[in-house]
């Protein structure tokens, strides 16, 4: 079989993520995998964004999974986590023009102009 990269992988490898960004990913990932097995299940997703303020159906959580697991076993590994979030951060941070850390209305409507297809 042959390693398959999605986009959102080779993203992921480009993008320089300063060591306290490295490091908030970590914690935030240790914080969502409750039982310390190494990996976050669809249980420990829903309380992690549940404690963010969501509340998304056990369907939606379920996708989540399914679109971040690569093995197909039910679970997200750090690596796939840290893949993912690091390419939001990313996103964010494009968006970010006058880098205050937020996004304001102005902001995100040209960045909505900027990507609309």
């Amino acid at each position: 079989a042959t390693d398959q990269h999605t986009s959102s992988e080779k993203r992921a490898a480009k993008i320089e993520l300063n060591e306290m960004q490295k490091q908030e990913i970590k914690e935030a990932f240790d914080l969502f995998d409750a039982d310390g097995s190494g990996t976050i299940d669809v249980k420990e997703l829903k309380i992690a964004l549940r404690a963010l303020g969501f509340e998304p159906k056990k369907e939606e959580v379920k996708q989540m999974i399914a679109e971040m697991d690569k093995e197909g076993i039910g679970t997200i590994s750090f690596e796939n986590f840290f893949a993912i979030i690091s390419v939001k951060m990313e996103m964010l941070d494009e968006a970010d023009y006058d880098g205050d850390g937020e996004i304001n209305e102005e902001e995100f409507l040209k960045m909505m102009k900027k990507t609309a297809l």
